[in-house]
């Protein structure tokens, strides 16, 4: 065989070999090829572009697999018989994808958007739960890379900033995407909502209607490009409109598992700023806690305090005061991240992408002007 593989990709110039081993006689019918790990070694590749490689001569009928034994030289031309090329039936190749939690309505649109691309592209889902863990979420990439899935979507744990098997990941040019935020540092390719856009939207909502004093509630924000954004929205949507940034109005550490219940810390920080008329929180959880308390307290939502939040949450249609929220469009998200990967997966040279998706404003009852309750 003649032609030039200077120019062909990692995987094709492994294909090329081995054709040409076979075509030289070098590796006879029925002869077992090397086995993956071998030819990881040999060429300094990734185990995902081995895979590929002996993939596509499997299609090709020029390979032949026996589970559990290996791969072999097929028999060439007529003749050929089942007999003489004992192939199994493939599974469709594995991808995993890892969550933080998966008992949530936003998630339950994203593994819906992500298995519906990823079926169509003939790929099957493993779900796997980190329970928002860093050392668990580690430690289930290690094992999906044991596993020989074809690829992985992580959506990081909350507060993660750096994580070493991502990295080793990347570096090793494994198809991957990050979901919903990016790792500041590491160059992966990842399918995140424009969180800065949302936040910016929906405060400069707010700002339309007349508020002036507009709280910020937050999990801990170090760490989590996804709330450091939003909260970069906030102050940008007041700074456009002249609006002085009060950091008492921000309240970024509220935890849950901390001894000091999430509703008594909202109650505390209501309490002492009455002047505030609209909230801005950064999901569903704490802005159902504002409402609850709210009306413990008294304060009408949305008369006396106007309230938006990120993502929309089970049944809300039949709340007493349907919430204004901004819609990640999850299921979009989903099938955008699947989308992606299986690009990488098969075309595994290509450039490092970052993609960003404008969220979707949905406008209900709980905004109004402020004082709107006379």
């Amino acid at each position: 065989m003649t032609k030039n593989v200077q120019h062909l990709s990692l995987y094709e110039q492994i294909k090329h070999h081995l054709i040409s081993e076979i075509e030289l006689a070098h590796l006879l019918p029925h002869d077992k090829l090397p086995s993956e790990s071998e030819l990881t070694k040999q060429f300094s590749v990734s185990r995902i572009t081995v895979k590929k490689a002996m993939s596509d001569l499997v299609e090709l009928g020029i390979v032949y697999r026996i589970q559990g034994k290996g791969t072999y030289v097929a028999v060439q031309g007529k003749g050929t018989t089942a007999v003489e090329q004992p192939i199994p039936p493939q599974r469709a190749p594995a991808v995993a994808l890892l969550l933080p939690f998966i008992n949530n309505q936003h998630n339950a649109l994203l593994i819906n958007g992500v298995e519906s691309m990823l079926s169509e592209a003939g790929y099957s889902l493993l779900l796997c739960n980190t329970e928002n863990s860093i050392q668990k979420e580690e430690r289930v990439i290690r094992e999906m890379v044991e596993r020989n899935v074809a690829g992985m979507i992580v959506y990081p744990v909350d507060g993660e900033s750096y994580n070493r098997e991502i990295l080793h990941l990347t570096l090793n040019s494994f198809p991957l995407v990050v979901m919903d935020r990016y790792l500041r540092g590491i160059d992966t390719n990842c399918v995140c909502p424009d969180n800065f856009r949302g936040a910016q939207e929906g405060v400069n909502h707010l700002i339309s209607l007349g508020h002036r004093h507009i709280g910020f509630l937050s999990t801990t924000i170090n760490g989590t490009s996804s709330i450091e954004d939003r909260l970069l929205g906030y102050e940008k949507a007041l700074a456009e409109h002249h609006i002085p940034i009060d950091r008492r109005y921000r309240y970024v550490d509220i935890e849950l598992g901390e001894h000091k219940p999430i509703k008594e810390k909202i109650r505390d920080f209501l309490a002492r700023y009455p002047e505030l008329t609209a909230i801005f929180a950064i999901n569903p959880g704490l802005g159902l806690q504002v409402i609850k308390v709210a009306s413990e307290m008294g304060i009408r939502v949305p008369e006396d305090l106007s309230l938006i939040f990120f993502d929309d949450f089970e049944l809300s249609e039949f709340y007493s005061v349907r919430p204004t929220f901004i819609s990640q469009e999850e299921n979009m998200l989903g099938k955008e991240a699947a989308k992606l990967l299986v690009s990488i997966m098969e075309n595994p040279d290509q450039e490092t992408k970052k993609l960003f998706f404008p969220p979707k404003l949905i406008i209900r009852e709980s905004t109004t002007k402020p004082g709107s309750g006379g």
